[in-house]
């Protein structure tokens, strides 16, 4: 066999990783994903929601009447995550939860009228956002469909 054809077939070598915590992907994910939360946190203390509440509000303003899967599958959470948050804002007022007329284990999530008018209070909120991103719109927008590319990705590889 020459030694051409052993090269063409060989797998490519393996970079070495370095284990220095600045080199790593997932601490500059983990560390950025809690200054959003931080962030978020100050955004949301006007609205008395926390960033998981204002994910299920987002869906909810988008499209309201939901069952808790639908809602679970926009926010990549099981059921058993996403119930108790869900009470939680029932019991403060912002959606009602009732089970579905023609599959009684179906559960359907609504804003009520105080859960619908929450909405122009949080538009403010995006705004916040990118102004503490200090990023153009373009390289935000660049941004976040890298990210969405890299989860996609990385659930492939999971």
């Amino acid at each position: 066999m020459s030694s051409k054809r052993a090269n063409a077939s060989a797998k490519p070598a393996q970079p070495k990783g370095s284990l220095l915590l600045g080199d790593q992907l997932c601490f500059s994910l983990y560390a950025t994903s809690l200054a959003m939360t931080k962030l978020y946190r100050k955004l949301l203390r006007e609205l008395d929601l926390t960033y998981p509440q204002y994910l299920a509000m987002l869906v909810l303003w988008e499209r309201d009447g939901l069952t808790v899967s639908e809602i679970g599958e926009r926010l990549h959470l099981d059921s058993a995550t996403l119930t108790p948050l869900l009470k939680r804002m029932e019991a403060s007022g912002l959606l009602a939860r009732r089970r579905a007329e023609d599959d009684e284990r179906q559960v359907i999530v609504s804003l009520t009228r105080a859960g619908r008018e929450l909405r122009h209070k949080a538009e403010a909120v995006p705004y916040g956002v990118f102004c503490a991103a200090g990023c153009s719109l373009e390289e935000l927008a660049a941004i976040k469909g890298r990210l969405d590319q890299l989860r996609r990705n990385l659930a492939q590889s999971a």
